[in-house]
């Protein structure tokens, strides 16, 4: 009888949970270790604060998903793993041996470079932490403006921005929203519609504007002087967990789990990693919830395979992944390789692709 652990509960597990249940895994004994009992799916994030969604619209219950597929559901943090020994020690103390494990742990936004960004911001990730300090946000003084600042003008953050804007106005308590952003994100077409829908929505894009320090009380600290703010919201970047370049396994320059186009860690095969905790050696791609969607149906077979003994599958990401960005109203903008659209069509074909998705996961 094998042994599997499935660590983390993100999009790519999810999608392991839900085709176990159809065709289980027979002479293995699988368990998914992760903190919450709910995972949030990113691509509806922005649509739950803007006030579109409720909470159940956008979170696949990973722990029923894990008793429908007979799975053990351990619900606890990682705070270690042993390469060489197969070991997995949890925040508790308690320790799971394993003959196969999958990392789909995510990413943390990347702090380390700007000084008090990790104290006294609310980090985007992971999001049932972010909801957590967003609804303690709301609660503030509830009918009074808030001024708020994200730092980092990617996808995620021109998104949260103009969810934020929208939410507060339908609130009637819009306040200023602040996009701050080192260098441009974007380019062409894709950036000339994100700077106007930005405008549209009331958010102020400070680009570049590269942020030095934050201090306490919401102070944001630039070259050009400091702005002080209700609170700053943290989107920037992608880190890793700190503790995965002590497992032992293969790492990136980074610090992210090194895996070859089988998904597997190029140092230990019997450890696969999925979604952004994962660097593909050959074929890198950006951390995106796109790609961990789709790592999620190779990492089921390949998972099979593995314990079978037979060949595993090889992954090869797509040349070009369709952008579908909300911007807080009812509308989005689409991007596939420079073919950019906008308006409120965009919105419903994006809403019928996220819902469509997150319906294979209610039992």
């Amino acid at each position: 009888m094998k042994r599997v652990v499935l660590l983390g509960g993100g999009h790519a597990h999810a999608y392991v949970l839900r085709m176990l249940i159809g065709e289980p895994l027979h002479d293995a004994r699988l368990t998914l270790v992760t903190p919450t009992d709910r995972h949030t799916y990113s691509g509806m994030l922005p649509g739950l604060v803007a006030g579109h969604y409720a909470v159940d619209d956008v979170q696949i219950d990973v722990a029923r998903l894990a008793a429908a597929a007979n799975v053990e559901f351990v619900r606890a943090e990682v705070s270690g793993l042993d390469a060489d020994q197969r070991r997995v020690t949890l925040a508790n103390g308690e320790t799971l041996a394993y003959d196969f494990a999958s990392l789909n742990l995510g990413s943390l936004p990347s702090t380390a470079a700007v000084p008090g960004s990790e104290m006294h911001a609310l980090a985007a990730k992971p999001f049932e932490r972010f909801l957590e300090g967003w609804r303690d946000l709301l609660a503030r003084s509830e009918s009074a403006p808030l001024a708020l600042a994200l730092v980092g003008a990617g996808a995620a953050g021109v998104e949260l921005a103009m969810a934020i804007a929208y939410r507060l106005t339908m609130l009637g308590r819009r306040g200023d929203v602040a996009l701050y952003s080192d260098r441009p994100m974007f380019s062409g077409a894709l950036a000339r519609r994100v700077r106007a829908a930005l405008a549209r929505s009331g958010v102020q894009l400070l680009e570049p504007e590269a942020v030095t320090r934050i201090e306490p009380g919401g102070v944001v600290v630039t070259r050009a002087g400091r702005s002080r703010y209700d609170a700053v919201i943290w989107t920037a970047g992608a880190a890793p967990l700190p503790w995965l370049r002590a497992t032992g396994l293969d790492t990136d320059a980074v610090g992210f789990v090194q895996v070859d186009d089988t998904l597997r860690s190029t140092s230990h095969p019997e450890v696969f990693a999925v979604g952004d905790c994962a660097t593909l050696r050959d074929h890198p791609h950006p951390k995106s919830g796109v790609y961990a969607v789709r790592h999620g149906d190779f990492l089921a077979r390949n998972l099979r395979y593995a314990l079978a003994e037979v060949p595993l599958h090889r992954y090869r990401p797509q040349h070009r992944a369709l952008a579908l960005l909300s911007c807080g109203a009812r509308t989005a903008i689409a991007d596939w390789s420079g073919w950019t659209a906008e308006g409120e069509w965009v919105w419903r074909w994006k809403d019928w692709i996220d819902r469509r998705w997150i319906r294979r996961f209610m039992l």
